[in-house]
């Protein structure tokens, strides 16, 4: 086991406006020399939580010369969130208001905000809604429009994702699903993609997540017209930018890529080789290069 996954955190609940038990994990909070940085705070896709960013955050709030305080998200409805009663809850307007709480419930007056996927799209919100929480912005294969080839490919892997029986298991699914996008993981990577996503209860595992997070994503074909974000997009103009695309992407375009650059002549563009939608943020050259855009702030 190395110190990365050894890494303690100190678990966070609190409440959103409505009154719905919400869960994060946050790092460095006890070690009084990240009270001299910026904090960061990590977003996850739609099916996803806090898990997603550990070793992430790991290497931030261990750092030897200037470790942070990170704090990782499970919305409503994942993770050891509450699961919502009113499955209409699940949106982008009620859990960009559920990280406004999150920060004033945990003092986080300004931070440095890594959004992966439905994260991004929270953040594009966040731009409007509190453009001065926002200290840079890291977006990881997510931009102002969505391919909806990929959306769908989302939506067939998480309706067909079954309880699985081992860990072993669970590396196998996911392999046999992504492998193609992401020939560039190695073992290791796959358990801990595995470990983040399932959650063992009574000795099965299953993807942590209500189910009905994916209901909207069941009324739309290859001919739905998908809102652009372009108008939102706008908010990070005054903001350090910082965008990242899985190679292999299927959500975030090339063209699009291209013009979120185009329109933020600022912004740090890189692109995760070897990976799909969305990058592991934790692998080498990701972090090097995370950590250079960060080290500016």
């Amino acid at each position: 086991m190395t110190s990365a996954t050894k890494t303690s955190f100190q678990e966070r609940r609190f409440l959103a406006n409505d009154g719905l038990q919400l869960y994060a994990r946050d790092y460095g909070e006890d070690d009084p020399r990240t009270a001299a940085a910026l904090p960061i705070v990590c977003l996850p896709g739609l099916s996803r939580n806090s898990r997603d960013f550990h070793l992430l955050a790991a290497a931030f709030s261990t750092h030897p010369d200037k470790p942070r305080r990170v704090i990782a998200l499970d919305y409503r409805g994942r993770g050891y969130s509450d699961w919502d009663a009113d499955k209409s809850r699940y949106q982008l307007p009620v859990e960009a208001e559920d990280v406004l709480s999150a920060c004033a419930a945990l003092d986080i007056a300004r931070a440095i905000f890594i959004g992966t996927s439905r994260g991004g799209l929270i953040l594009h919100l966040l731009a409007t809604l509190r453009p001065a929480l926002l200290a840079a912005v890291v977006l990881n294969d997510i931009g102002p429009v969505i391919d909806i080839a990929g959306l769908l490919q989302i939506r067939q892997y998480l309706e067909a994702q079954q309880p699985l029986r081992s860990w072993e298991e669970a590396v196998d699914s996911l392999k046999q699903i992504h492998g193609a996008a992401f020939p560039a993981l190695d073992d290791t990577d796959w358990r801990d993609m595995a470990e983040a996503i399932f959650r063992e209860r009574n000795g099965i595992l299953a993807a942590d997540f209500d189910p009905a997070i994916i209901e909207p994503l069941k009324s739309i074909d290859a001919n739905t017209p998908l809102p652009d974000l372009w108008s939102l997009y706008q908010g990070f103009e005054t903001v350090p930018l910082m965008v990242i695309r899985g190679e292999n992407s299927r959500i975030l375009s090339q063209a699009t890529f291209a013009e979120m650059g185009q329109r933020h002549p600022d912004m740090k563009s890189m692109t995760a080789m070897g990976q799909g939608h969305a990058p592991l943020l934790h692998r080498p050259d990701l972090l090097a290069e995370i950590t250079a855009f960060i080290d500016r702030i």
